[in-house]
């Protein structure tokens, strides 16, 4: 900014100060704390425009830099930093405003100003989120500086003069563009936690061995290839995380570290490693091609991959990567791999991705179709790429995968469609479905029928299924006057469940066998179809009185018996029929007359899950409580791992669920959910089933009952549908009923102890902790006893949430160094 545009900005952030005047907003605690609502910049010159003397007793001072630039850089020259005697923690970050797709955007600071040089007393410097591109010279005369946050920046070097700061004991220059660090780095004694992940480095100065005090180094998501050896002399060193590089070796001295109690070597190229570390317990290596061949453990499989493509490693808090026509491949944090080759576009283009929860209107799911992961998005939507896209998308590994694939679904417009899809397994539980896409959309991975298409050519032609060779279709010569496309799906169904269901030892079935195809409805020339003859029964010595050949009649989806209107052609193992328009068919052998009611059971019958429902709640804290809806073999195996933490009633009687349904989670007898969240419509926790992902959900109940008199017996009932209003005595009339189709689908009990009164034994006595207490919004900081409350829910992030709440960093220090 020029000298006449500065003066013109000061002078309007000045007019601006005059015309807000409003209370001083210096806080208890001597915490002047403005990046909770907008207009910081015209409160802190209001401040220092009129009430400049309570400035000497500032020690923290927070400030949004979601500002205009002009104003940001005009009000952090005029605050006369000299009077800030006594500031210790200044925090100047964007981050609070989140883009379109949620991403935390970044603030308006490029620079700041000299006159920060002078503040003696700083200890805690927070400029995170914002736009530098160099680190201000001030910043490195403030000597007395403990804590130094760079993290989301532009930073593509560090200074050599950071080594001369003295006091230095965090440095987390996360999330930035560094390329080399300066050797200076190494001369910083006292330094004990240094974060440098999420990088561009693919080098580390030897000179870092001499950080004699380093408790803490976290190198991920760069470059590096190699480590120097100087690391092994790092004898503080207790964590070192080096996941998401492309390591080929490691300083054997690194297993000699005394004090080393965790090495993070995840997602790396090791093919070897000395026999120290292999098998050391503290060694992380998942990911790494040990003992193979493979060049490129971080390539896809099987992908052929450029060693020049630039290569991008991104984390959950970013979504969005740039790409270039040269190409590059992409690793998201959430499990998924892109490859742009070279030429894919024509000019630089930003990609954004975003993760959907799998609601029902965005999953399209066939009557037979499996759920295997989220939906993805990758926009720009539509944009046509020049050469294919490689895609690579994790997904839960299914069970036996008997006459089923898997496939990526593509969503194009208003329809979904299936793409040629590859399984690729990197480790026994680590499966990727890769494909090649032609533009982006939305995606997802999905287990379905084995699928077979074949394009009918007026000569005719023949379609076998893979999965099933005896079924087969025959498209005469003239069936078709022009190239239709055609396709086949065939489910089977168990006969030990078939006759259970049917209720007769001898009753089987065909597999189900799904013809459909595009163009018009029905074809010149009769089609021949092949279906085997159900298990146990052969041509010679059928009883054609048994035998019912059943078709899905659209639109009314009614199963119709066709026996009569087809001419059966029965061989040795096989049916033969003919038919002039495409559907669902399916071969029945029952002693059963009405054949047509038993086969739409049948069919829900194969849709159905059993599954049970579950509801535990914390030992720590009663009021948290896990729901979870679970397939019937997988809760044994669930209740072991959560038993040591989580307590409750037995899992639900078995019920039925189609994938796909939605139920609801209702807290009933003095019991209510106490969050505002997305998924809670009028109280009820909404949940949609699928069975191969994880349907559970953790929520905070509360009651309006005294507990101190009494504790609180609630229940928690799920519904199928809408819940009625009138929760309890619908459930009591539903638990009457015991029909499938009843809303109500189970009750467990939930139970809120009493609370301890004033004469107990302290914090630890009681069944339950506090409600959370933030402070208010006027002050927006915490206290020290509300800050040890929370401590107790959050576990070890709280002191992340306490800076961000605006607690001072010394402030912290004590509180944790006297609760240790």
């Amino acid at each position: 900014m020029d000298a006449v545009s500065e003066e013109a900005a000061a002078a309007a952030a000045e007019d601006a100060a005059k015309a807000h005047p409003g209370a001083l907003p210096l806080l208890p605690g001597s915490q002047l704390n403005l990046g909770l609502y907008p207009g910081g910049c015209h409160r802190l010159l209001d401040l220092c425009v009129q009430h400049p003397l309570p400035l000497l007793q500032v020690e923290f001072l927070r400030l949004s830099t979601h500002e205009d630039p002009g104003l940001l850089e005009a009000t952090l020259a005029r605050v006369p930093w000299s009077l800030l005697l006594h500031l210790r923690s200044l925090v100047l970050k964007g981050g609070q405003n989140r883009g379109p797709l949620g991403a935390c955007l970044r603030g308006a600071l490029t620079t700041l100003p000299a006159g920060l040089c002078g503040l003696a007393c700083l200890a805690h410097l927070d400029l995170s989120f914002n736009r530098l591109e160099a680190l201000p010279s001030c910043v490195l005369q403030l000597h007395s500086l403990d804590t130094l946050l760079l993290s989301h920046n532009r930073l593509s070097e560090l200074p050599e003069a950071l080594g001369a700061l003295p006091t230095l004991t965090f440095l987390a220059v996360t999330h930035n563009r560094l390329q080399r660090l300066p050797g200076a780095l190494g001369s910083i004694s006292t330094l004990q936690r240094l974060d440098l992940s999420k990088n561009l480095l693919d080098a580390v100065p030897p000179e870092i061995g001499g950080l004699s005090s380093l408790c803490e180094l976290n190198l991920a998501s760069n470059q590096l290839r190699s480590l120097p050896a100087s690391l092994a002399g790092l004898r503080c060193l207790r964590l070192l995380v080096l996941h998401s590089n492309l390591l080929t070796s490691v300083p054997v001295g690194l297993a000699r570290l005394p004090l080393l109690t965790r090495l993070d070597l995840r997602d790396n190229q090791l093919r070897d490693l000395p026999p120290e570390l292999l098998d050391a317990p503290f060694v992380r290596l998942q990911g790494n091609p040990l003992g193979g061949t493979s060049p490129d453990s971080r390539t896809p499989p099987a992908a052929s991959q450029d060693p020049e493509m630039p290569r991008l490693f991104l984390t959950s808090d970013l979504d969005s990567f740039p790409v270039t026509p040269h190409g590059c491949s992409v690793t998201l944090a959430c499990g998924v791999r892109l490859q742009f080759p070279a030429g894919a576009i024509a000019s630089p283009i930003t990609i954004h991705y975003r993760l959907w929860l799998p609601e029902p209107d965005l999953v399209s799911l066939g009557p037979h179709d499996f759920l295997l992961s989220g939906v993805l998005e990758l926009q720009p939507h539509g944009l046509a790429f020049q050469q294919d896209v490689g895609l690579w998308l994790l997904f839960i590994p299914p069970g036996p995968r008997r006459c089923r694939e898997v496939v990526v679904r593509m969503r194009s417009e208003d329809t979904w469609s299936d793409l040629e899809t590859h399984v690729e397994e990197e480790a026994p539980r680590r499966l990727w479905a890769h494909c090649q896409v032609p533009h982006f959309s939305w995606f997802l991975v999905v287990l379905r029928p084995v699928f077979n298409a074949c394009l009918v050519p007026p000569e005719g032609t023949l379609l076998c299924s893979s999965g099933h060779p005896g079924v087969k279709v025959t498209f005469p010569p003239g069936a078709t006057e022009e190239p239709r496309q055609v396709s086949m799906q065939v489910v089977r169904m168990a006969s030990q469940e078939l006759q259970a269901l049917v209720g007769e030892p001898e009753a089987a079935v065909s597999p189900l066998l799904c013809l459909s195809q595009s163009g018009p409805p029905t074809f010149l020339q009769p089609v021949t179809v092949q279906l085997p003859l159900p298990p146990g029964i052969t041509g010679f010595s059928v009883d054609r009185s048994r035998l019912h050949l059943l078709y899905r009649a659209p639109p009314t989806a009614t199963w119709d018996d066709i026996t009569a209107q087809v001419a059966l052609e029965l061989t040795h193992l096989y049916a033969r029929f003919q038919v002039s328009h495409f559907s669902w068919y399916w071969l029945w052998y029952t002693t059963k007359t009405c054949v047509e009611g038993l086969a739409r059971r049948a069919w829900e019958r194969l849709r159905l899950h059993r599954v049970n429902l579950i509801a535990l709640q914390r030992r720590r804290d009663p009021q948290q409580v896990l729901l979870q809806c679970l397939p019937r073999n997988k809760v044994d195996a669930t209740l072991g791992r959560l038993l040591g933490r989580y307590r409750g009633p037995e899992p639900s009687d078995t019920v039925e669920m189609f994938e796909g349904e939605k139920f609801f989670a209702a807290f009933e007898r003095g019991i209510h959910v106490d969050a505002d969240r997305p998924d809670c419509v009028d109280g009820r926790i909404c949940f949609v089933f699928y069975s191969h992902l994880k349907n559970m959900k953790e929520v905070y109940v509360s009651t309006t009952l005294d507990r101190e008199a009494q504790a609180v017996r609630g229940q928690v009932s799920f519904y199928r549908g809408s819940v009625p209003v009138e929760v309890p005595p619908e459930a009591e009339a539903a638990r009457q009923k015991k029909d499938s189709d009843a809303p109500w689908m189970a009750t467990l009990p939930i139970k809120l102890p009493r609370l301890r009164g004033a004469g107990g034994h302290g914090r630890g006595a009681g069944l339950s902790l506090t409600p959370l207490n933030l402070g208010d919004a006027e002050t927006g900081f915490l206290t020290q006893s509300n800050l040890l409350s929370v401590a107790g829910r959050l576990g070890p992030d709280w002191p992340t949430v306490a800076l961000h709440l605006g607690t001072p960093y010394r402030t912290l220090q004590r509180i944790r160094h006297e609760f240790r």
